[in-house]
C-alpha cells in the first residue's frame, strides 16, 4: 500500500507540473507542441539521473526509485499526449512536422536519459 502512495504522490506532482508548463507564455509555440516535448526530455532527465543514483548506491528497489520513477517522471512524462498530438497533426496534413516532431523527441529523450546518467559519474 506504501508504494501505491508513493507512485500517487509522484504522480500528481508531475502531472500538475506538466499541466502547468501550458502557462509559462514563452512555451506557447504555434503549430509545435513544446510543453509536451519539454515534458518529456525533463522526465528522461531525471529520470535518468535519480536512476544512474539509485544503481550507483545498490538502491534500485527504493522508496526514491518508486517515488520519482514510476510516480514523478510518471506523471510528468506523456506518452499518451505525444502520440494524440502526432495524429493530429498527420491528420491536419502536417506530415513533415510530425515526422520532425517523432525524431526529435525520441533524440532528445535518449539524450537526456543518457545525460541524466553522465551526471551521476
Amino acid at each position: 500500500m506504501k508504494n501505491l502512495i508513493l507512485v500517487f504522490l509522484g504522480g500528481g506532482l508531475g502531472s500538475v507540473i506538466r499541466y502547468s508548463l501550458n502557462y509559462i507564455p514563452i512555451l506557447n509555440i504555434h503549430r509545435y507542441p513544446i510543453t509536451t516535448s519539454l515534458s518529456n526530455v525533463i522526465g528522461c532527465l531525471i529520470l535518468g539521473f535519480v536512476m544512474g543514483q539509485l544503481v550507483k548506491s545498490n538502491e534500485i528497489d527504493s522508496t526514491s526509485s518508486i517515488l520519482i520513477g514510476a510516480g514523478f517522471c510518471g506523471g510528468l512524462t506523456t506518452f499518451s499526449t505525444f502520440t494524440y498530438e502526432n495524429i493530429e497533426m498527420i491528420k491536419n496534413g502536417s506530415f513533415i512536422e510530425s515526422i520532425c516532431y517523432t525524431f526529435t523527441t525520441i533524440i532528445l529523450c535518449s539524450i537526456s536519459i543518457y545525460l541524466g546518467l553522465q551526471l551521476t559519474k
